[in-house]
């Protein structure tokens, strides 16, 4: 057969598969619609998990790559809650980098509900005000968010998902603006850290917010040439600002990693991670003895972070992000171990590793 015939063939099966995923959509808007009149919630863990199941055992009789169709299902799945209704909450004004990193990880048909700190985000997940709720949880230049591993630890939420967001500051200002013009630069704490050496030589005097987008905004109600913000190109776009000077960030390798919050974490996957948060007592060798336990059920640990108990002075919590799901044999056997070890431990959730949540 001709080469020509082959992308004859592809083109028509394209279509055809286009037409499926509308038709698939379709018929999810409808099953958001009975949800509504049951009152039910729109995320469902346990049907979600025999939907990829289900995908999986058909992967395998094709003899393709589960996990490359899974990838494609599980965005599916996204685009499914769109439109039966799913509303996100974030914190931060309309074009924060928060905002951003939930439509990367749910896709462009959810609602999304704006939220002024951290504590709202958790919140409205809390009060049914909202499906789902993204909060920064650290950044690859200034580190972790510490008021996000607080709320975890008081929350009954769970982490259900994780995004990495590539993050690039503009330095924005009105449209007459211009960049020798600026004396003031507003943002959130983390923004102006970020761009520190870009700002520095500008000499300006820094100013910080509640949120990137959210001073933008501010500069815009204000109408001082004179004051410059730290945020997106979209944040600049979508109040119809001027771009004084693109990618200002220190360091091109600015990530910042978000969870994805909810009332469950998600079924396995097979490509998990697992965050918990556990303290020990004060003797010689108990961190040591807590992290053994992990190493003897061959749990390999990504990330550990200590944060005051806030009861006791100079007493901390130790936050750990592993690989693999909490229903793992390994992980229960772990949890075991740790009971013995620790004086309190608590799973924040188990989730898909974001690399996988991207494909």
């Amino acid at each position: 057969m001709k080469l020509d015939d082959l992308r004859e063939q592809i083109d028509g099966i394209d279509e055809r598969m286009v037409r499926l995923i509308a038709e698939r959509i379709r018929v999810a808007g409808e099953i958001g619609k009975k949800k509504k009149e049951q009152g039910k919630q729109v995320g469902d863990v346990e049907r979600e998990r025999k939907v990829l199941e289900n995908i999986r055992r058909i992967a395998h009789e094709e003899d393709i790559n589960w996990k490359d169709v899974e990838g494609i299902y599980r965005k599916l799945i996204t685009v499914s809650r769109g439109v039966q209704g799913m509303t996100v909450a974030f914190q931060g004004e309309i074009g924060a980098y928060s905002e951003e990193a939930a439509y990367q990880f749910f896709g462009a048909s959810i609602h999304l509900k704006p939220c002024e700190t951290l504590d709202d985000v958790f919140q409205s997940v809390a009060q049914d005000e909202a499906h789902f709720g993204v909060v920064p949880i650290e950044n690859s230049l200034e580190g972790s968010i510490s008021r996000t591993y607080d709320l975890l630890l008081d929350s009954e939420l769970k982490v259900c998902g994780e995004t990495e967001l590539r993050v690039v500051h503009c330095l924005i200002g009105l449209p007459q603006s211009r960049l020798d013009l600026i004396k003031k630069v507003y943002s959130h704490p983390q923004a102006l850290g970020q761009s520190r050496s870009f700002l520095k030589h500008l000499g300006c005097e820094l100013i910080s917010t509640y949120d990137t987008a959210g001073s933008v905004k501010m500069l815009r109600e204000q109408g001082v040439p004179e004051a410059g913000a730290v945020a997106s190109a979209r944040a600049a776009e979508i109040y119809g600002m001027k771009i004084l000077a693109r990618e200002i960030e220190d360091n091109p390798n600015n990530f910042t990693r978000f969870f994805v919050l909810s009332r469950h974490d998600s079924p396995r996957t097979g490509h998990d991670k697992t965050s918990l948060v556990f303290s020990v007592r004060h003797k010689p060798g108990a961190l040591y003895e807590s992290l053994k336990t992990l190493a003897d059920c061959e749990l390999n640990m990504t990330k550990i972070e200590s944060r005051p108990t806030r009861q006791q002075a100079w007493e901390y919590h130790f936050y750990v992000d592993i690989e693999g799901h909490r229903e793992d044999k390994n992980f229960r056997d772990a949890m075991k171990g740790l009971e013995s070890t620790t004086l309190f431990i608590k799973t924040l959730g188990s989730y898909p590793r974001a690399s996988e949540v991207k494909s």
